[in-house]
């Protein structure tokens, strides 16, 4: 009886460039929200930017890696 290892397969993050890692995409968000803030003090912009950028996160750090890995 020959016994076959399971081949492994490359985490979803893996086999993204740097640019689209968990860290970068979580920074661009974050600087999107203060700078945001910082540049214009205007609330309601910095709400629709922080809603944007949720959305955004739901997209590439929840609902895409989920589905490839589905």
């Amino acid at each position: 009886m020959s016994h076959t290892e399971p081949e492994s397969v490359p985490s979803f993050w893996s086999l993204k460039p740097w640019w689209c890692q968990p860290w970068s995409i979580l920074l661009t968000g974050v600087g999107a929200i203060v700078g945001s803030w910082v540049l214009l003090h205007w609330i309601w912009l910095t709400a629709l930017v922080t809603v944007a950028v949720s959305a955004w996160w739901l997209l590439f750090l929840v609902l895409v890696p989920r589905a490839a890995s589905s």
